[in-house]
């Protein structure tokens, strides 16, 4: 597709973009992109808690109630792990508890303080 071609779009509000990608346009089209990615993650993940899935890059592998490259997050949240667990496994995967997965890579760059707020929400499913 052509930069043309998503910028219209993007204007329309209706491109999706895979996270990664960079974008060259105005900050008024960088916002309605990334509003529309949040969305696009599902209606029951908070705002806030989207916009951190996005930023930290954990929606290119998991997405809210669809097996994309790790498990759902209803998946890891059905193996009831506590919020403390869960930043543990963030920081150092265990491949050994997803066996049909290929294993994740230490997500290090994520701060505790958001990883925290990651974590409420997924013990909260």
């Amino acid at each position: 597709m052509s930069i043309s071609r998503i910028i219209t779009k993007a204007q329309k509000g209706i491109v999706l973009l895979p996270l990664g990608c960079a974008l060259m346009f105005a900050a008024p089209t960088q916002q309605l992109v990334r509003t529309e990615m949040i969305q696009a993650q599902g209606p029951d993940i908070p705002v806030e808690i989207g916009a951190l899935l996005s930023k930290y890059t954990c929606s290119s592998c998991h997405a809210f109630s669809t097996k994309l490259v790790g498990p759902s997050w209803k998946d890891i949240a059905a193996k009831k792990y506590t919020k403390k667990r869960i930043v543990e496994l963030v920081y150092k995967p265990s491949p050994g508890n997803w066996p049909t997965y290929p294993p994740m890579i230490a997500q290090t760059n994520v701060p505790k303080a958001d990883l925290n707020k990651i974590a409420a929400w997924l013990v909260k499913i």
